[in-house]
């Protein structure tokens, strides 16, 4: 028998809890022996549930009983979550989490220890919801060197983006509506300032190159100054604008930056819209590889949740996956990569024509709205362009470009 206790019974915890009853003869057959959810530990008693009888308010009480195998952890925040995480590897059981601010705070601590002892520390539904992503990465990759990872890794985010596009509307009245529906917290600064996308390209990148991202190292910039004229603009050249996670081989380094982006059809994840999330993997051997799908929710997370539990539960007393270790990644400077530039500028285009010539060279005009231009450079280095827009008067804002 395989005996699951739940951390933590909110959304994704009763999902996974949800799934496994659902789902259970499947599972059986997949682990090979039966499976049940042994415990579930919250603050609340849910009095007349089906779970009532299964629900603990010590975590000592699963600590310390031999029969859990697996310990899931959809608790969220770094404090007891990474407690209890760590607590239950100490006791020798195997632990799962949906939890990507643990992971990226504490995986390699965790991992570690979950290699010394024999069993799993596993964060499949950590990054993308229900997009597998992680396993992939460690698995179908092996053959490849991956030199590039871009993703849209949060629905909030691109929720909101997708209304700013196709209906005009500004930054802080589709805040709103994302908050109203469920999809924005009421403090949203962890999803619209790219905190959330950065500790998911963080793990990611952990992963593609096998040593521990500092999440603190990742240049990362929100949309909190993206405005519907700038959609006009993107609008008015068949684009749109998204908010990429990159992580990209630069020669002998990795860098990695999380930003506003403005994409044409020609970008595979120009298409990736709503609160859905895209992969974009690209390696040596195999090319690009996209993955696309529910980024976030009750079951689509839950069941990468219970994937891990699945892989667990087959291979107990077993370290499935090596996926970093514990040197630290030096992050190469973001103001090395090459991007076009979209550049607002206020006043008239003809005016400026022979600062932006002198600058940049030849330069794409565009044209959207009263009393201001834009132009696209060609591709530069950062740190060049950021030398040549010093020359230029009246710069509203700047957006990379990426084919």
């Amino acid at each position: 028998m395989i005996n699951v206790a739940i951390l933590g019974f909110g959304t994704i915890g009763s999902g996974v809890n949800e799934i496994i009853e659902m789902n259970n003869e499947i599972l059986v057959q997949r682990i090979g022996q039966p499976i049940q959810v042994k415990y579930i530990l919250d603050l609340r008693d849910f009095p007349g549930s089906p779970v009532e009888k299964k629900v603990v308010h010590d975590i000592n009480i699963i600590l310390d009983d031999p029969e859990v195998n697996i310990v899931v952890e959809t608790m969220g925040g770094t404090g007891a979550a990474y407690e209890f995480s760590k607590a239950a590897l100490l006791k020798g059981k195997n632990v799962c989490t949906s939890n990507k601010a643990v992971v990226a705070a504490f995986g390699t601590e965790l991992l570690a220890i979950a290699k010394e002892n024999n069993i799993n520390f596993m964060f499949e539904a950590s990054v993308g919801g229900g997009i597998p992503i992680i396993r992939p990465l460690v698995t179908a990759f092996a053959a490849d060197k991956i030199l590039e990872i871009t993703g849209i890794l949060n629905g909030t985010t691109n929720y909101m983006l997708t209304k700013m596009a196709f209906e005009g509307q500004e930054y802080a009245d589709v805040l709103k509506q994302a908050q109203a529906l469920g999809y924005a917290e009421q403090d949203p600064t962890a999803d619209v300032a790219g905190h959330d996308s950065c500790r998911k390209i963080a793990i990611l990148t952990s992963i593609m190159t096998g040593k521990e991202v500092n999440f603190e190292d990742v240049h990362t910039e929100g949309i909190t100054e993206i405005t519907a004229t700038d959609f006009a603009y993107a609008k008015a050249m068949n684009k749109s604008i998204k908010l990429f996670a990159q992580s990209k081989l630069d020669g002998d380094q990795v860098v990695i930056m999380v930003a506003p982006t403005m994409v044409g059809p020609e970008n595979q994840l120009f298409v990736v819209n709503d609160v859905y999330n895209g992969i974009l993997v690209k390696g040596n051997a195999v090319g690009d590889i996209m993955l696309y799908g529910s980024g976030a929710g009750k079951l689509p997370t839950a069941s990468a949740v219970v994937a891990d539990i699945v892989d667990i539960g087959k291979n107990l007393n077993k370290t499935l996956m090596s996926f970093w270790n514990e040197e630290r990644l030096k992050v190469g400077d973001y103001k090395q990569l090459t991007h076009r530039y979209f550049v607002r500028v206020e006043g008239d285009a003809a005016a400026k024509a022979d600062d932006i010539k002198s600058a940049f060279g030849q330069v794409e005009i565009v044209k959207a709205v009263e009393g201001e231009f834009a132009f696209i450079t060609a591709e530069m280095k950062e740190a060049a362009f950021d030398e040549k827009i010093e020359s230029i008067n009246g710069i509203i804002k700047f957006i990379r470009v990426e084919q």
